[in-house]
């Protein structure tokens, strides 16, 4: 009788063993995207006449921009990227959605175009405008697109 205990409880054990030992070796989906810019705008100082200025690099590749943002972050966010063979210019606007049947709560989410393809390595200088809200913190992300890796050529 205790052989067979010892069975069932294999049976029990091993499945349950591998499905964990499979839930932690799965990858994230932020081990699979490169960030290749991230900026936090949550203090005014950080803006020169309402408007944030920065240069990174940026291999050839599409990219996707992410952002956290609350119901304190700016209505409308502009941003530009400009580079020696690549423009790109978009005004982000945020809407709310309404969560909840008990009790109520909001996500906020940007709405924009998401993905660019830069063609070449290159410099790239990013503009970002609250127009006017430089009180509202939000961040900015730019990372590549999963399962595409920027490419490694010069």
């Amino acid at each position: 009788m205790k052989k067979k205990n010892v069975i069932i409880l294999g049976l029990i054990v091993i499945p349950i063993g591998i499905v964990i030992g499979l839930i932690i070796s799965a990858p994230s989906e932020d081990v699979e995207r490169d960030e290749i810019y991230h900026i936090m705008l949550a203090n005014p100082d950080l803006y020169q006449n309402g408007i944030f200025m920065d240069t990174f690099f940026a291999k050839q590749g599409r990219y996707e921009f992410r952002f956290v943002s609350s119901g304190e972050s700016p209505q409308k966010l502009s941003i530009i990227l400009k580079g020696k063979s690549f423009s790109f210019d978009e005004d982000y606007v945020l809407v709310s959605t309404e969560h909840g049947d008990f009790g109520k709560y909001y996500t906020w989410k940007y709405l924009g175009q998401e993905r660019i393809e830069i063609p070449e390595d290159q410099n790239l200088e990013i503009i970002i405008n609250p127009n006017g809200e430089l009180v509202g913190s939000v961040s900015v992300y730019l990372k590549n697109e999963i399962g595409v890796t920027p490419s490694a050529e010069p």
